[in-house]
């Protein structure tokens, strides 16, 4: 993770700041977000606990005196100590329960994660429930991977008119405020695959999501050599109609296999969070 340019650098001393931000652990461990926030309290409210999106507003005046008081960097030491942890976490429910298949991923496709409302890609219980299993699956050290789409318009957000209409509104995600990257393949390339759908073939972008241990990989069809409505499939959670679902779930189960053949993972079990 960069920082935007143009913004001064993290200290030295507080180095791992972007880190223990890009890693969404931070949203189910208290002192994680403790530490964002005692950084800047009311950054933290305003941008509705995302540590992503803080650092970038957070000034270099603050940063430079939280890197001197002692209560704040026991904090951050702490905090920092628990990722390193769960990265290297050995003594692990599957590895006491299950050890000959610790290395055998499970493939968890799911239209939606409710890991973190600053990822905002999930609209209710299917999406709580998948969230839920990829944390889970990060403490107990089960080899799950995640398969969903990036939404850039995630869910809406209602209002209602003089009249009583409920009206909706999309906001779209500014990318350099997730905590997501480019999945890469293992030669370094991006990894983009294509999708067979009708008659022609839809470009599928893939993203990375770190959950502790787990890695989420999210699909995005909003690429440039996409025709506008194929660009559109990923744009939003149950967006338009029937037709559009079908080809969601097309690109989701299709764009999904393929984008962890070309990620060199290969499931032994196959599991659909969908109907």
């Amino acid at each position: 993770m960069t920082r935007y340019a143009g913004l001064p650098p993290i200290p030295e001393r507080l180095n791992r700041l972007d880190e223990l931000a890009a890693n969404l652990w931070w949203s189910w461990q208290y002192t994680p977000r403790k530490v964002f926030r005692d950084l800047d309290y009311q950054i933290w409210r305003a941008t509705a606990h995302n540590p992503v999106k803080m650092l970038w507003l957070v000034s270099r005046e603050r940063l430079e005196q939280m890197a001197q008081d002692p209560d704040f960097l026991k904090t951050y030491d702490s905090a920092v100590e628990g990722l390193d942890a769960a990265y290297a976490a050995k003594n692990t429910w599957m590895a006491r329960r299950f050890p000959q298949l610790q290395n055998t991923p499970i493939a968890y496709f799911s239209a939606e994660f409710a890991i973190h409302q600053s990822l905002p890609i999930y609209a209710g219980g299917l999406g709580v429930l998948a969230g839920d299993h990829c944390k889970e699956s990060s403490d107990l050290g089960i080899p799950l991977v995640g398969v969903g789409f990036m939404y850039p318009q995630g869910y809406f957000h209602q209002t209602v008119s003089a009249e009583g209409w409920q009206l909706e509104m999309y906001e779209r995600l500014n990318w350099p405020d997730v905590a997501i990257e480019q999945a890469v393949k293992a030669d370094g390339t991006p990894c983009v695959v294509a999708v067979p759908l009708g008659d022609r073939a839809v470009l599928t972008n893939v993203w990375k999501v770190a959950v502790g241990r787990v890695n989420l990989y999210l699909l995005d069809t909003g690429l440039e050599e996409n025709a506008p409505q194929d660009r559109d499939l990923s744009a939003r959670l149950y967006g338009g109609d029937r037709e559009t679902r079908l080809q969601q779930e097309i690109i989701l189960g299709i764009g999904g296999v393929r984008a962890l053949r070309a990620l060199g993972i290969a499931p032994a079990v196959w599991h659909l969070n969908e109907g």
